[in-house]
């Protein structure tokens, strides 16, 4: 076999560049990998050696290696260094088509990297999910499914198209589940979607103009998404404080952009301040209850504030209440949607994080109008959500067996919260501080001084454990965690905890 000449290195960073010393020799060695230059099978120089030639310290280049290892690019062997192992740019064989066009223009925008991480090793059992937005499998109510899935054996005589809105009997149900969040709609009102995150995509292709501003907290589960991007819209970040969002600051922030100090707001397109036109129309999506990701819940006289604000600059909103049955502390909070007496406000709600992720059902409650251009649209997507999951969740709303089942569920998530705040409190009090949360499943925990997260990501990978670093849902690094205790038991979150505090 000929042997590879060694790789040469006449290079060296530009230190008046605003962009980081690290990324710029990850692009330089990405790209000569790209033209063949430095060719598969290569080893890299040491670690020494490489900062000698680019004139770093080797914390720099061990950086660069790691985020090569992470795209897949060079992996290191025992006894054998770090070699390039692929050439992920070379993606088609001559004469093919370029896909890596075709991939950076399609609709949907990619996720970062560390969001794509995430959605890869959540599939990887060896790894403990410590900031994971979904329910332990374990508590999965088997006994209540089987009744159902043994009755939906004996009545369900066919599984053709469902109405685009959703069948009846579940459009009735959630409709009176609603009555349970102070709602009082009518099944005509409500859609059922495959999934809330789908209902949000509706809304964005449908409801909402390319170029529209879609106000959320900052941070924001929303921040992590790209549905709202991938339309062509705007995210602006809307301070939160311990209450919830900051009702204040969005008021001033949208003052500020219609051009005046009383007069019309962002949905008139007649603004002042250079935003007028399509560009001028806004919504607000926000998280009232059990918010993702911080777990804040809005108190009663701050829901009252955002609702006479967004009136007053005719902001319609969008209300996620994904979280809204899995308040264990005190009363679940009032719905904006109950103080709702200008159809304003479209409300989404789940099953995913209450039930079972798995059955896909969302709903949407709207003005009559919304739903009839909401259920087109589905139809063009998807004929439907699932016949056989809509059932399901019908039969578990109508029978009670949901209600029973949340109560068991809400002692339990009250369990784990407890324990996770008393791991937390023995091993990150003079280091961090962090929320209490009054249901959902986050805590939302900031570091006193600043941690490399993205380093601590890798890290705790590196020792099977998954972490949501915060960033990936702010508008700005915040040095924060979204932990969640409703995916482990208190004995995994401690000591998937402990291996993050000896990183720290």
């Amino acid at each position: 076999m000929a042997r590879i000449a060694p790789l040469e290195i006449d290079w060296k960073p530009n230190r008046e560049e605003t962009r980081p010393v690290t990324e710029q020799i990850v692009d330089f060695m990405c790209g000569r990998i790209a033209s063949g230059a430095w060719p598969i099978g290569s080893r890299l120089p040491s670690q020494r050696a490489l900062a000698d030639a680019f004139g770093v310290n080797r914390s720099t280049v061990i950086a660069a290696v790691e985020e090569l290892a992470d795209y897949g690019i060079v992996e290191g062997r025992h006894g054998a260094g770090t070699r390039i192992v692929s050439n992920t740019w070379s993606l088609m064989l001559s004469g093919a088509p370029d896909w890596a066009d075709y991939v950076a223009s399609g609709f949907f925008k990619a996720n970062n990297d560390t969001i794509q991480s995430i959605n890869r090793y959540e599939f990887d059992s060896a790894k403990t999910r410590l900031g994971t937005g979904e329910l332990d499998p374990r508590l999965f109510p088997r006994e209540m499914w089987r009744r159902v899935a043994c009755e939906a054996a004996d009545e369900i005589d066919s599984l053709g198209y469902p109405p685009p809105e959703g069948l009846d009997v579940l459009r009735e149900a959630v409709a009176s589940h609603m009555r349970s969040w102070n709602v009082d709609c009518n099944p005509e009102q409500v859609l059922i979607s495959s999934g809330a995150l789908q209902g949000l995509q509706m809304i964005s292709v449908s409801l909402l103009s390319s170029g529209s501003t879609v106000y959320a907290e900052a941070p924001s589960y929303i921040k992590s998404l790209q549905v709202f991007q991938s339309a062509g819209m705007r995210l602006a970040g809307v301070p939160m404080g311990v209450d919830g969002l900051d009702v204040h600051a969005l008021d001033a922030s949208l003052r500020e952009r219609a051009g005046t100090g009383s007069g019309p707001g962002p949905r008139s397109g007649q603004g002042s301040g250079g935003n007028g036109g399509k560009n001028s129309s806004a919504v607000l999506y926000t998280i009232p209850t059990n918010h993702n990701p911080t777990g804040l819940t809005m108190p009663a006289d701050r829901r009252h504030l955002l609702i006479d604000a967004c009136v007053a600059n005719r902001l319609p909103i969008i209300e996620d209440c994904a979280y809204q049955d899995l308040v264990f502390d005190g009363d679940a909070p009032t719905s904006l949607k109950a103080f709702d007496d200008t159809g304003m406000v479209i409300t989404v709600g789940s099953a995913s994080k209450s039930l079972a992720p798995g059955l896909r059902i969302g709903w949407v409650v709207a003005d009559e109008r919304i739903v009839h251009r909401l259920a087109d649209v589905k139809m063009q997507m998807d004929y439907g959500a699932s016949t056989l999951s809509q059932w399901v969740f019908a039969r578990f709303l109508t029978s009670g067996m949901y209600g029973e089942y949340l109560e068991q569920l809400r002692a339990e998530l009250r369990r784990r919260r407890d324990a996770a705040l008393e791991t937390l409190e023995r091993l990150f009090s003079v280091r961090a501080h962090w929320n209490v949360p009054q249901g959902g499943f986050y805590i939302w925990l900031t570091f006193d001084e600043p941690v490399r997260m993205g380093r601590l990501f890798q890290r705790a990978l590196e020792h099977g454990v998954l972490l949501n670093p915060g960033d990936i849902y702010d508008f700005a690094g915040d040095n924060s965690l979204r932990l969640s205790y409703a995916y482990t038991t208190p004995e995994e979150f401690a000591r998937a905890a402990e291996v993050v505090a000896s990183l720290v």
